[in-house]
């Protein structure tokens, strides 16, 4: 990821999202999102290896399954991403003293 393109997302989440229903760490999450791959191929293999496990599942039942793990796999990620932010100010200001 480039700062350039992070830093372009921040900016145009920042002019595209109404600041009082979102909060500071949601938008530089939000940026982050969009300007990083995701979906490298150790995730692209477990999906498929989870799509196998589904095999002979009706369509229906896949979808709600997946949708339950990529849900539960974003508010993991931007749970980290919120935490990691917290720790790096946190010690920018002991770094400060």
């Amino acid at each position: 990821m480039k700062m350039n393109d992070y830093l372009t997302a921040l900016q145009t989440q920042l002019t595209t999202q109404q600041l009082p229903n979102q909060n500071l760490l949601d938008l530089l999450y939000d940026a982050y999102n969009d300007t990083t791959g995701m979906d490298n191929e150790e995730i692209k293999a477990d999906f498929e290896r989870l799509y196998e496990i589904m095999n002979g599942k009706p369509l229906k039942e896949i979808d709600e399954i997946i949708y339950a793990v990529c849900t539960l796999c974003r508010d993991h990620e931007k749970a980290g991403f919120v935490e990691g932010v917290k720790v790096g100010i946190g010690l920018g200001q002991e770094l400060a003293k």
